[in-house]
């Protein structure tokens, strides 16, 4: 692709490469709920996670984004002059002004390309889909000049001590955008739902840490998969003259605080099916005979409907989306990359042949609040080498997940102060180790007196090349 007067117009805009990037430090969810002094299982089945990723004072969200754009240009053989939008979605500012996006510029620096559009993105975890909204949009624009664009979005996640901190993760995903992708975005089927609330922000700027009303959030996630599902149903039956249902979608993805919500919004997606055919489910469930007539609204805070409709989405869940948490359980909540490190799970378990031809339905929400429901559709032919791509640079995320270090709840609590005592602290040079960061990453060396912050990079090969 080149920059030149003569451009034709893009088809089939979407997806054309994706990369993730999650820190080499995990903590276990259940030596951690001994440490905290919960009930075994309360992390770990009750809100169905793993581990959980995290960082020491060596990295923040400028060293998150430089790893993870680096590593989707070398492992794509790209050069940074085929880039004309850059986007970052970001929550994890660690600049009232500068752009996280401006810091990722010295990574074009030796190309001379330094007309490259777009900045950041903020509103919670939804900045990463707006971004990428942004440039899907650009691609299919008049103002597009035949470039590639690219979506950053990623943010470290941590909470104070108390009942959230377990929700943690951090993470980061780069995705290159542009035409005859494989994963092409359906743009006019979207639902979206916008509120003012006060579920979850950050209003001291002195601090890391969130604060949240956790009933609230929740209250406000699941009408937001109410309100989108049926804005898109709406939508899908004058564009594709189709009644939508949850068997539309072969896979589906959704943004993934803790991976027990996402099982929750499957049964959420089904209870909205039910009600419109209520006799299709009844047959197969009688005990769903007495709830044909509930009223949605009434429903947010009623636990045996959402025990029940759990129980009935349950294959569902485990064909469309299970596959989709491997890093939500893993690693945790990514915030504005959790989404997409989802789809990125989906590419790292499966086959071009089982994607090629496939819906894939993506729900993204973040607080305050802003939340969409689109989708994906994957190119009919299993050849094709760009999807055979995408497939084969997702399908080392189990074995990079596997060789993280794990950190006892004891040196993932100290790490946590020391990131505490000193965010925002100018002439800092950091305490973590760099040994422990998988090659190619970038770190934080230091912050000088004017607030400056250096990065420097681990080489790609030790001293054996290996």
């Amino acid at each position: 692709m080149a920059n030149n007067g003569n451009i034709g117009r893009p088809q089939n805009v979407g997806i054309v490469a994706i990369e993730v990037y999650f820190p080499n430090y995990y903590v276990n969810q259940a030596e951690l709920e001994a440490h905290d002094g919960v009930a075994a299982g309360k992390y770990t089945i009750g809100l169905g996670l793993n581990n959980m990723g995290f960082c020491s004072d060596r990295e923040d969200i400028n060293s998150l984004s430089l790893t993870v754009m680096q590593r989707l240009m070398e492992r794509n053989n790209l050069s940074y002059d085929q880039i004309g939008r850059l986007e970052v979605g970001t929550e994890t500012i660690v600049d009232k002004s500068k752009s996280t996006k401006t810091v990722l510029m010295q990574l074009f620096k030796d190309s001379g390309n330094s007309e490259v559009e777009g900045i950041d993105t903020t509103n919670a975890c939804y900045g990463g889909t707006n971004a990428l909204f942004n440039s899907i949009n650009w691609v299919e624009s008049n103002s597009w000049d035949g470039r590639y664009a690219v979506v950053v979005c990623g943010d470290i996640a941590i909470y104070s001590v108390g009942s959230a901190r377990c929700t943690g993760g951090a993470g980061a995903c780069a995705m290159l955008i542009g035409p005859d992708a494989p994963v092409v975005m359906e743009s006019r089927l979207r639902g979206s739902h916008m509120q003012h609330v006060y579920d979850f922000y950050k209003p001291n700027m002195t601090s890391e840490y969130p604060t949240v009303d956790g009933k609230l959030s929740l209250t406000c996630y699941t009408t937001s998969v109410d309100k989108c599902y049926q804005r898109y149903k709406d939508k899908a039956a004058t564009i594709l003259n189709k009644k939508i249902t949850l068997d539309t979608f072969d896979k589906f993805c959704f943004h993934s605080p803790f991976c027990k919500l996402v099982q929750k919004s499957v049964g959420r997606i089904t209870l909205n099916d039910f009600l419109i055919d209520p006799e299709r489910y009844i047959a197969e469930f009688p005990e769903l005979q007495n709830l044909r007539d509930v009223k949605i609204d009434e429903t947010y805070t009623d636990k045996n409907i959402e025990k029940t409709f759990v129980t009935v989405s349950n294959n569902s869940f485990k064909q469309k989306t299970k596959g989709s948490l491997l890093l939500a359980g893993e690693v945790g909540n990514m915030y504005t990359a959790s989404l997409y490190g989802g789809l990125a799970s989906l590419f790292a378990i499966s086959s071009a042949e089982t994607l090629a031809g496939k819906r894939i339905g993506m729900f993204s929400y973040g607080s305050g609040s802003a939340a969409t429901l689109y989708s994906f559709r994957v190119v009919d032919d299993a050849t094709n080498s760009k999807l055979i791509n995408i497939i084969n640079n997702a399908a080392d995320i189990p074995a990079r997940l596997e060789s993280r270090k794990k950190v006892s709840p004891d040196d993932f609590v100290k790490t946590l102060a020391i990131r505490e005592d000193n965010h925002s602290s100018n002439n800092y040079s950091p305490v973590g180790s760099t040994e422990d960061l998988c090659p190619g990453t970038y770190y934080l060396a230091h912050v000088d007196d004017m607030y400056r912050r250096r990065y420097e990079r681990k080489p790609l090969q030790n001293s054996n090349g290996i």
